[in-house]
């Protein structure tokens, strides 16, 4: 049954609701509505203007409704008078085809026309920072090699514990958390779900990471490379389809007994369907950076040189192995793979939307996932002859996305449009912006 969200804030003690979209660009945005409307608007939806965001409309666009989704519906844990609830954007009584939760939601209907439900769980990374973002938040987080690092989490366990005492009372199924490869950097993990539900707990997750730092004096960062010389942002995916959407999934699809398939992905426990699932990734990787990596930013982590620790921890190359963290993608046991491709900035609905457009179209095509290599990529990627390089800028991946017209139109001729004319205006004020570094260099040639 639907949640009345007027029951809903009557029984949990709920003065506000927020109803919040996320816009092509990551930005999440919201209006405060008070439980004594939330019965109108969970009927018609909160009123937005879509120019005002990064959507690709003009003032002249009639009103966009933000139609909350009650089933995704979460009281915040440190301001229980306000709930979030996740809005599925209309206008004029049809969907917005290039609103990203609304990207997802259809791919999800596609897949599970073809009996595919895809669950994922997400390795969201971040770097606390001093309130005005100019430094790492703790003075003393020095190590060349801070993985793991004990007392450099302790330092900062108030934050930490906060956020996961949140998940926790969320019925999340956190499981760890620790200081991640780069000093000031941090990562939580919690049980893996159905895209959707994936999607939605990765938004709500930024946000209240965002306002739990703030709330502590800090600033949480996701962007990918914040600090030069450091390890970046990633935002690993792990994938598996299964027979059934969320409780009434019984059969991994993806799963067999090691060893027991074809070929080498059979070898590492992936079945037919995974192993093609598989070779959809790696078919349009170059074009999926354009929605996983989607700032200039993001080009500093995954072509980035040696960092302090000795690794970047991201690819630069499309290729797949079996438990080895130096891949594009690994296969650390039977039934799942993990995608090491995207970075903290990605938008979590596109992030799984790009995920399933790219699994079905492999399935469909039965696409061969190509050889697995079993080497250090950090050390010997040198070696490997054939296999793609990832884009090396914001602009190669936008391009790689435009030529390759499968994927766009998996993943909607609409939304592709409105992506790349906004990310186009977004490198052409990137390439007019005058640096430091031009005059350094240029200025006495």
């Amino acid at each position: 049954m639907t949640k009345d969200l007027a029951a809903y804030a009557a029984e949990n003690g709920v003065k506000y609701f927020m109803i919040s979209f996320t816009d092509l660009f990551g930005g999440q945005r919201a209006k405060l509505v008070p439980a004594q409307a939330i019965a109108d608007m969970q009927e018609d939806g909160a009123g937005f203007a879509g120019f005002a965001t990064y959507l690709d409309m003009t003032p002249a666009h009639p009103d966009m409704l933000a139609v909350p989704d009650p089933d995704s519906v979460i009281q915040l844990p440190w301001k229980p008078e306000v709930a979030w609830v996740a809005g599925n954007c209309v206008m004029e009584g049809e969907d917005v085809a290039q609103a990203p939760r609304n990207v997802l939601r259809r791919l999800i209907n596609e897949a599970a026309a073809e009996g595919l439900h895809v669950k994922t769980g997400i390795e969201a990374e971040y770097f606390l920072l001093t309130a005005d973002g100019s430094a790492l938040s703790d003075e003393y987080d020095t190590a060349a090699k801070p993985c793991y690092d004990q007392q450099a989490v302790m330092r900062r366990y108030d934050v930490v514990r906060e956020i996961c005492d949140y998940m926790l009372d969320l019925g999340w199924g956190p499981y760890q958390n620790d200081h991640e490869d780069a000093n000031g950097q941090f990562e939580m993990n919690w049980e893996f779900d159905d895209a959707l539900k994936t999607a939605d707990k990765h938004s709500f997750f930024k946000f209240m990471t965002k306002s739990v730092a703030e709330k502590h004096g800090f600033r949480a960062t996701f962007m990918p490379k914040p600090v030069e010389g450091l390890t970046g942002n990633g935002c690993h995916a792990h994938i598996s389809v299964w027979d059934a959407p969320g409780d009434k999934a019984k059969t991994n699809v993806f799963a067999i007994e090691k060893g027991t398939g074809k070929g080498q992905v059979g070898e590492l426990g992936l079945s037919e369907k995974g192993a093609y699932f598989l070779g959809g990734i790696m078919k349009h990787a170059s074009s999926l950076a354009a929605i996983t990596n989607p700032t200039v930013n993001s080009y500093k982590r995954i072509n980035a040189p040696r960092t302090m620790s000795g690794a970047t921890w991201a690819p630069n190359t499309v290729t797949w192995t079996g438990n080895n963290r130096t891949h594009m993608v690994r296969v650390p046991g039977p039934g799942r793979f993990e995608l090491r491709l995207p970075d903290g900035a990605v938008n979590p609905y596109l992030l799984q939307a790009v995920i399933i457009a790219a699994g079905m179209s492999g399935i469909r095509t039965k696409a061969d996932p190509g050889p697995r290599y079993d080497i250090d990529m950090y050390a010997e990627g040198h070696t490997v002859k054939g296999a793609p390089l990832l884009p090396l800028n914001m602009l190669d991946a936008m391009r790689q996305y435009d030529s390759d017209t499968e994927l766009k139109a998996m993943m909607g001729e609409e939304f592709s449009a409105a992506y790349l004319k906004l990310k186009q205006k977004e490198w052409d004020a990137f390439t007019s912006h005058f640096s430091a570094w031009e005059k350094e260099h240029t200025l006495d040639i």
